[in-house]
């Protein structure tokens, strides 16, 4: 795990500060100054502060600004904070090569009750076995303890923390299964959210499936280097199986959709339609009865208006008997005045007094 160099102690000759530093980093006892991050610590030794970088133990990155902060990072820190609080007593324990590139200091470090804190973090799950040029002293019980925290599912093995391998995969089977197993949506809306659902817990399980089909990285190691390859293998086979059943079941859940939407569009359609015949139907019978009321009104009005008049007559006094006239008198006309009946006689006449009537002379 890459850490932050430390500077060595300063000293006016070079040569003699470089002696009296070896001397001291070579000491097998110190106090806990501080912990850094769950393999590396500070320990004074000899009055002087020193970086100790665990042997054989690798335990996920906090500090590298290039790098997320790894699965129990914080917990290995926090770990050894826990097991080494300031003022602990610390026994040191040395291999071949006493320091590396960053000028810290390679060593097993034994807490007070005497166990190795390198095995002890192995132990809990919370690091791996690591090799740093070529110092193996520790590397037996520290790879010991880390089996001790397979079988025991501890740490980076457990399912039960959410960052891990085994949860992730737990997490990610768990819900390929419900998506792929659900009930059939009902409506086409419901369908969608199960297909977005389908392809959204899809994408986080082929991304799972490239993590761990990737196999072991030097930048990334601390995920996925307790699996063995048959764990692998049978990882990426669970997971294949999941995939492949909810694939099937997206491909079925849009086809769904699609089905659904277009009934549900039609079955709109048959509303609108008989939403309007019903208006129209409403209209009409509104219309009808409008009509018989108004001829209904109609004809109370004309009734009333012959009771009123036949009430009105009823009122007036009753009119006087009739009395014909009395018959006139019968006058004969005169008698027309007698007019000869025209004549051919053309000599001379003889006419009666009054002048109104002749004869012959």
């Amino acid at each position: 795990m890459k850490k932050l160099l430390v500077a060595p102690v300063a000293a006016a000759a070079l040569v003699a500060g470089s002696v009296v530093v070896a001397s001291a980093a070579n000491a097998d006892s110190g106090t806990v100054v501080r912990v850094i991050d769950g393999d590396t610590l500070v320990v004074s030794i000899n009055n002087g502060d020193h970086t100790i970088r665990l042997l054989n133990i690798d335990t996920p990155e906090t500090k590298d600004p290039a790098q997320p902060v790894e699965c129990l990072g914080p917990q290995a820190t926090e770990y050894l904070e826990g097991l080494l609080p300031k003022g602990t007593q610390v026994r040191l324990e040395f291999d071949a090569k006493r320091h590396d590139k960053y000028g810290r200091t390679l060593a097993g470090v034994f807490a007070p009750d005497g166990s190795l804190v390198n095995a002890n973090i192995a132990r809990e799950g919370l690091g791996i076995p690591v090799q740093f040029d070529g110092n193996i002293k520790f590397l037996p019980p520290v790879e010991a303890a880390y089996a001790e925290a397979r079988a025991a599912k501890s740490g980076l093995f457990s399912d039960q923390v959410d960052c891990t391998i085994p949860a992730r995969l737990a997490q990610t089977t768990e819900a390929l299964e419900a998506v792929a197993t659900a009930e059939p949506a009902a409506t086409s809306a419901n369908a969608g959210a199960a297909a977005a659902a389908l392809v959204t817990q899809l994408a986080a399980a082929k991304a799972l499936r490239a993590v761990i089909a990737a196999g072991k990285d030097a930048q990334r190691a601390i995920y996925w280097a307790g699996l063995t390859a048959t764990v692998t293998a049978a990882y990426l086979s669970t997971l294949d199986s999941k995939v492949s059943a909810a694939e099937k079941k997206r491909d079925e859940t849009v086809t769904l959709q699609g089905t659904l939407a277009a009934a549900e569009k039609k079955a709109h359609e048959d509303r609108l339609a008989a939403e309007a015949q019903a208006a129209a139907e409403k209209k009409a019978a509104e219309e009808r009865a409008a009509a018989e009321k108004k001829a209904a009104d109609d004809a109370a009005a004309a009734e009333a208006a012959r009771q009123a008049e036949a009430e009105r007559l009823r009122g007036l006094p009753a009119p006087a008997p009739y009395i014909p006239p009395a018959p006139q008198p019968y006058i004969p006309p005169a008698p027309a005045p007698y007019v000869p009946p025209a004549t051919k006689y053309t000599g001379p006449r003889c006419y009666a007094p009054g002048g109104k009537s002749w004869r012959p002379c």
